[in-house]
């Protein structure tokens, strides 16, 4: 795809009405945190600072050449400066691609109107860079923009780009076309990965440059190496790539509290990760460096959720808490997250803790700001705080748009999948099962999510062995025989009269976002399928990722009216009825059990009935007036209708 114009580095930032920074009003800073002196939290108790900023316009700052600095003169604590100014980073993490487009600015006014000074945001590799050489800067992957929408409601941005970014994604945010070859090593100096970094950089990185002189005060080099510490000369190496081409604004690093010490670059400001503050929260970071201000570059508001799992929540008084400690003892904070949003589509990750566990499709994470973006206690207590340190009223917070709950939508119309096989993209016909990554397709980069469905012709039963990652169902024809998955690597086929078809349905359930497992996380099946110790051979590869395009082509399909029950993977097509005015809603799925919902064509995530997830949220952005066309892909029976809802579960 071809990418769209790069913005001149002349851009004028006197349109950028509303930029602006917190100069302090107070003339000193609290004591410095001293491992030395045993300091505990709460002992001293520091006068709160006031902060103004209604003096300060982007007029006053459009020579701006210092940026985002820091100052230790040997007399206070260290501190960070923005063009000479004492400064504060109050900081709120929303991610740009998690986040309809059209709600951008809603999401940016109301991280304004709390009293956030800084957006905070990852920049996914795996969804700019979708194909090998092939790059995605339009629509909801559009940075620059969403940068550019900060900076005109007034908000500074630290960019945090991928390579690896973690964030609960897929493999980490690193393209799956990385796993293709075993002997790469990702997050390392190792040529291959290097390569493939260079070229990314070289399509990212100038479009970032000519932000540096507005919004853009900081850039991360990667994230949470200390954790991985595979290679001691990549850290140094990204610095070096980062400095190459042109980065010029402050330079940081992110790790957990305990392993900034392995993380942490010469040159390079260490910031940390964690859950609360404790007494020993900076003795790590004491050890790297002790004339730098402290900066916490995630503080957990909340917590992911696991399919299968409890959904998270963490108490609104302890986040009010804390933050008010950060202020008080003058530590620059981001909290992770202001605004979750969605993981829509396959962009989940996995957790690898003895056991494969997926990421549900809401990314609420009980942060500030709920998944459909309403006010959250959290966001009430945070703005009370803020509004009691700042010495000039806050925004004015926008209001919230109502939710709607439309008519049930009973499906009347159903396409086994085996019927929809002539609709997917030509299949790939091999000798041997090829992984999903090595799949010959999408320009040589393979497939990147989805399902995959491998079948052969066989003549006779016995134990048949695989190793399907992460979930595979095996049919004999269209009937479903049994489940393989990373503990059940064998299943007992009964003896045949005739031969049948033996369809392996694999399906890919987010690969692993932290860890060294990132290394082995292909999926598909990997190896043979053998019956009684007997390799087999010849297989057709049908890939199922679900795109638009071919939903497009499924509406040709002769549809056949839903029966009462069906067993086995099928679609589902119905209507939902939106009015004139479609409006933010959560579709429910109680009498369904696994599958994907898409609307218009658009895929809104996974649902599971083992939970904790139950609904899924629907933006009314994405829907039509009137008539709107919903497809279940569900993989295991049918249910009866899809309801709606104005209000959440998860």
């Amino acid at each position: 795809m071809k990418s769209p114009p790069l913005l001149s580095p002349c851009l004028s930032w006197k349109r950028m009405a509303g930029i602006f920074f917190l100069p302090f009003i107070s003339s000193g800073f609290a004591p410095r945190f001293k491992q030395e002196e045993n300091f505990m939290l709460g002992r001293a108790h520091p006068s709160q600072p006031r902060f103004n900023w209604s003096h300060l316009t982007p007029l006053e700052l459009k020579n701006r050449s210092v940026g985002l600095g820091t100052e230790s003169t040997g007399r206070g604590k260290p501190h960070f400066t923005l063009e000479g100014h004492k400064f504060l980073i109050f900081g709120g993490s929303i991610h740009y691609f998690r986040v309809p487009r059209e709600y951008w600015r809603d999401r940016l006014l109301k991280l304004k109107a709390c009293g956030f000074n800084t957006v905070t945001t990852y920049v996914p590799w795996n969804l700019h860079e979708p194909e090998r050489g092939k790059f995605d800067f339009s629509g909801n992957l559009d940075l620059e923009a969403f940068v550019l929408m900060a900076a005109e409601i007034g908000l500074w941005v630290i960019l945090r780009p991928g390579r690896y970014i973690c964030s609960e994604m897929d493999l980490g945010g690193l393209p799956s076309w990385l796993l293709q070859d075993p002997r790469l090593l990702l997050r390392t100096t190792n040529k291959s990965f290097i390569e493939a970094v260079e070229k990314y950089f070289d399509h990212l990185i100038p479009r970032v440059i000519p932000l540096q002189a507005g919004p853009v005060i900081a850039v991360q080099v990667e994230n949470e190496y200390g954790s991985f510490n595979k290679d001691k000369t990549y850290m140094p190496y990204l610095h070096k790539a980062l400095l190459r081409r042109g980065i010029v604004e402050l330079l940081l690093t992110s790790d957990g509290e305990k392993h900034v010490l392995s993380g942490h670059t010469k040159g390079v400001l260490a910031a940390i990760n964690l859950q609360k503050l404790h007494q020993d929260t900076f003795n790590q970071l004491h050890k790297v460096q002790r004339d730098k201000p402290l900066l916490i570059m995630e503080y957990w508001v909340g917590w992911f959720d696991r399919w299968g799992d409890k959904h998270h929540v963490k108490d609104a008084k302890e986040v009010e808490h804390a933050v008010s400690e950060f202020i008080k003892y003058e530590i620059s904070f981001n909290v992770y997250m202001f605004h979750g949003g969605t993981n829509f589509g396959f962009m989940n990750g996995a957790t690898y803790f003895g056991k494969h566990s997926g990421i549900v499709t809401s990314y609420d994470y009980d942060a500030v700001l709920t998944e459909a973006g309403d006010y959250t206690e959290k966001y009430l207590k945070l703005q009370k705080l803020f509004q009691s340190v700042s010495a000039t009223p806050l925004p004015r917070v926008p209001k919230l748009p109502p939710k709607a709950v439309y008519p049930p939508v009973r499906p009347s119309l159903y396409l086994p999948l085996w019927d929809a096989l002539s609709y997917l993209n030509e299949p790939v016909r091999s000798r041997q099962p090829v992984n999903m990554e090595n799949l010959p397709i999408n320009n040589g980069s393979g497939q990147s999510y989805g399902l995959v469905l491998y079948e052969k012709s066989i003549c006779s039963g016995g134990r048949l062995r695989a190793h399907a990652h992460d979930v595979a169902q095996v049919f004999l024809d269209e009937t479903m025989i049994g489940i393989l998955n990373e503990n059940n690597k064998d299943l007992h086929i009964p003896e045949l009269r005739d031969c049948r078809y033996l369809r392996i349905l694999v399906e890919n359930q987010g690969r692993v976002n932290f860890s060294w497992q990132i290394q082995n996380e292909q999926k598909g099946i990997t190896g043979s399928v053998s019956i009684n110790n007997s390799s087999l051979e010849g297989f057709t590869i049908y890939s199922l990722e679900m795109k638009m395009s071919f939903f497009e082509r499924l509406r040709s399909a002769t549809w056949k009216p839903v029966p009462d029950s069906h067993q086995g993977p099928a679609f589902y097509c119905g209507t939902l009825k939106a009015g004139p005015s479609p409006k933010d809603t959560f579709l429910s799925l109680l009498n369904w059990n696994y599958g994907f919902v898409f609307i218009n064509g658009r895929n809104l995530g996974r649902y599971w009935n083992i939970g904790p997830q139950k609904t899924l949220y629907l933006p009314g952005v994405w829907l039509h007036p009137e008539d709107n066309e919903v497809i279940l892909f569900e993989k295991m029976m049918s249910g009866s209708d899809i309801k709606s809802t104005d209000k959440p579960t998860l």
